[in-house]
């Protein structure tokens, strides 16, 4: 069964939910940390949604809606840059298609006509950041604010049409992500920890839409087959997790030189070959540690570690959490 819903009623119902007292604080000591229910003839789950300070605002949803949703919207508005990371769920909007791994960035415009489409085949875990444009000028680092010409696209005028792109998120940005969902903190410490890991996610999204504007204009970009080359060399890293190859003979099974592979892989991907392989194999350890089927030794071994205090060290770096305390956390 398929819902349809426009956009005002869409916003009467959000509007409803905000004001019918079901709305709470999850932590007391921080009255800019509001938790709202998903709208119930919609779904079930929440809305949280954190000011971290004016101009800067983060927000974790966690839902599933009862039946496909298609959200009718108009004159959609975007006052700032918006950065919608997605771990689980699917859905289309505005020109993009998001699911777990992906991410949207919107800049400030506003888009006439868009249809939103919510999928009921996964539950919907999104973290989305905004920051309105004064916010950006005041990071420029420019004694007037000026932003770099490569992000100029992202704060211009409120009748400009809304800037679309989605991509594929790096471990990096997947373990940031995560972190923010899992902060350990409350008060002021959880304000503090959320603030720098919103901002961390934020100059990621904004180094890469940078390298993009900046690869817009070089003349000699990746051909379509080297970049297919590029995705076939990660999934050989992705299939071949205990026993993964070497540099070199990654670039032999794609046929490309050491050195290509390498420089295409940071413009794909952003990060070095090693960069993503470690990434990866902390994401499938965090996945399968959840799910409590295996032992902490033998998800060591599934993602290339035959040294469990080496895989302990390198998850705490990566999760600031031990292999064993993640799986006691969703173990309860």
């Amino acid at each position: 069964m398929t819902i349809t819903i426009s956009q005002q009623a869409y916003n009467e119902l959000w509007n409803e939910m905000r004001t019918n007292g079901t709305s709470h604080y999850p932590d007391p000591s921080d009255q800019f940390d509001v938790m709202h229910k998903y709208p119930q003839p919609l779904g079930k789950g929440y809305w949280r949604e954190i000011q971290l300070r004016e101009g800067f605002n983060l927000t974790i949803s966690d839902y599933r809606v009862c039946d496909r949703l298609m959200i009718e919207f108009s004159d959609l508005d975007t006052t700032g840059i918006e950065y919608h990371f997605h771990l689980s769920g699917q859905t289309q909007c505005r020109q993009t298609f998001l699911e777990g791994g992906r991410y949207g960035v919107y800049g400030r415009g506003i888009e006439k006509e868009s249809l939103g489409d919510i999928s009921t085949k996964q539950p919907f875990l999104e973290v989305i950041i905004e920051m309105l444009p004064e916010t950006l000028h005041s990071m420029a680092g420019h004694p007037d604010g000026e932003i770099p010409r490569e992000l100029q696209h992202l704060v211009g005028t409120s009748a400009q049409p809304c800037y679309c792109r989605d991509g594929i998120a790096t471990p990096a940005m997947q373990t940031v992500a995560k972190q923010i969902i899992h902060c350990p903190y409350r008060g002021i410490a959880k304000r503090v920890y959320l603030e720098g890991k919103a901002l961390e996610l934020m100059g990621m999204l904004l180094a890469v839409e940078m390298e993009i504007q900046e690869s817009n204009s070089n003349p000699h970009p990746l051909t379509g087959d080297l970049v297919d080359r590029i995705y076939y060399a990660r999934d050989i890293l992705q299939q071949r997790l205990e026993n993964p190859p070497s540099l070199r003979e990654l670039a032999r099974l794609v046929g490309l030189n050491e050195c290509t592979l390498k420089q295409g892989f940071r413009e794909v991907f952003g990060t070095t070959v090693f960069g993503f392989l470690h990434g990866y194999c902390m994401e499938q350890a965090w996945q399968m540690l959840q799910t409590g089927t295996w032992k902490v030794g033998e998800v060591a071994n599934m993602v290339g570690y035959n040294d469990l205090t080496a895989f302990g060290r390198a998850f705490r770096k990566k999760f600031g959490i031990r292999p064993r305390d993640c799986m006691k956390k969703f173990s309860v």
